[in-house]
């Protein structure tokens, strides 16, 4: 069976609902697993799609190379970024193409058992998920599936902390020196995958590499989804080649053609001036920038917002969804809130707040037990150098309008512990 390179490949419209597993095979074929399939996932360079960009089949050869038969695949479609919705969105469209490449990288690492996390806050999705389930324990055919949702939180989808509550325990990330790691779910080596990286081992298993790299560059192939929000038409899922431009892409969802700046990444990513919108959306030419396709996730920030306000707000939450195990999360990223409030509020000397920021950055990153610090002082840091103009302005005692504004244009929940992030 041939299939076509035009977009979108992952994504399929059925009018509102998912799939059958009937509707699936007859639109993408049966799943026939061959012998070449891990020298086609090698060479066609799929990036995880979950935010890291681990080689996937880098993944896979590091579990094949673990000892034991009891080896375990976790799609991970936890997407704890209230500003995410690709993953929920594909497990709306097509949730067997996403079992389907769970089932190939089974195959590969030998695994027995497949866990898909599925966060118990989206009881339309695990309902979707549990009907495809179903469909396939009637054909008792490959490995077992066993359907988990853990509690919605930002850092229950970090792999480590995911695999953690998998043994019963907290939703805690896990410290690890050394990336990729290989986890265990009981004394099962696992290998986790994100729910979209998932689906494109589905389609790489029956198209082939050469037909994935049809779209994408040479060091970012394929297509990736992305959610889009902020100052745009209507926020949206959209699937895109890799290597479109930013432009290309904020163009097709709507979005506002003159912005303040672009978020990229998520909440743990960076943001990036507007005058940077001709950019390739790959992680090659956005490294320059300090930014990276990360999660999946463009928020647009018009020119009446307040770049620091939003930031704060982003700031604020990621301190209060933190495990809170360690002192980078326990005491920093609430200091950083704390002084992005100050600047916003003003403050004696303005300046000094701004250097002990600037400080605490530096000291924080880096040290943590995961990357969630990490993430954090790297937003603060490019929204420092992309809203300088703002900075002054606070600074000099002369606020921008956005500041007092009650539009938001990041989603951020409401704080549920927002008094235990003011520290002095």
């Amino acid at each position: 069976m041939t299939m076509t390179i035009s977009l979108p490949r992952v994504m399929h419209a059925a009018s509102g609902r998912p799939l059958s597993l009937r509707e699936h095979e007859e639109a993408f074929g049966p799943t026939t697993v061959g012998a070449a399939l891990l020298r086609e996932l090698d060479a066609s360079g799929l990036l995880g799609r979950g935010g890291a960009s681990f080689t996937t089949a880098t993944k896979v050869e590091l579990l094949r190379s673990q000892r034991g038969h009891h080896k375990v695949v976790v799609v991970n479609a936890m997407e704890g970024e209230p500003v995410g919705h690709k993953d929920r969105t594909l497990l709306s469209s097509n949730p067997h193409l996403v079992l389907d490449g769970a089932q190939f990288l089974a195959t590969l690492i030998g695994a027995r058992r497949i866990e898909v996390c599925v966060s118990r806050k989206d009881s339309t999705i695990v309902h979707h998920v549990q009907r495809a389930l179903h469909e396939r324990e009637l054909r008792k055919t490959g490995p077992e599936f066993v359907l988990h949702t853990p509690p919605w939180r930002y850092v229950a989808g970090e792999e480590s902390a995911l695999v953690h509550w998998l043994n019963d325990n907290e939703t805690m990330p896990q410290y690890r020196p050394n990336r990729p790691h290989v986890l265990h779910v009981g004394r099962s080596p696992a290998l986790v995958a994100n729910a979209e990286t998932s689906a494109h081992v589905g389609l790489i298993g029956r198209f082939g590499a050469d037909w994935f790299r049809e779209l994408g560059t040479s060091l970012s192939p394929g297509s990736t989804l992305v959610s889009i929000t902020g100052a745009v038409y209507r926020p949206t899922v959209r699937e895109v080649s890799l290597g479109s431009t930013l432009r290309s892409i904020l163009a097709e969802a709507g979005a506002d053609p003159d912005p303040q700046a672009i978020l990229l990444g998520g909440y743990g990513g960076a943001w990036l001036g507007a005058q940077h919108q001709d950019v390739a959306y790959c992680n090659e030419a956005l490294r320059p920038f300090g930014a990276s396709v990360g999660a999946g996730i463009i928020v647009v920030v018009p020119k009446v917002a307040c770049g620091i306000a939003e930031t704060q707000r982003i700031v604020a939450w990621m301190a209060n969804e933190s495990s809170r195990q360690c002192g980078p999360c326990a005491f920093g990223l609430p200091a950083l809130a704390q002084d992005l409030r100050t600047i916003l509020r003003g403050s004696s000397d303005p300046r000094a707040v701004v250097e002990r920021l600037k400080d605490r950055c530096a000291v924080i990153d880096g040290r943590g037990a995961c990357r969630h610090p990490d993430g954090v002082v790297r937003l603060v840091q490019s929204a420092l150098e992309v809203f300088k103009d703002d900075v002054e302005g606070h600074v000099n005692g002369t606020p921008c309008v956005g500041v007092t504004s009650s539009r938001h244009w990041v989603a951020v929940p409401a704080l549920e512990r927002e008094s235990e992030l003011v520290w002095e």
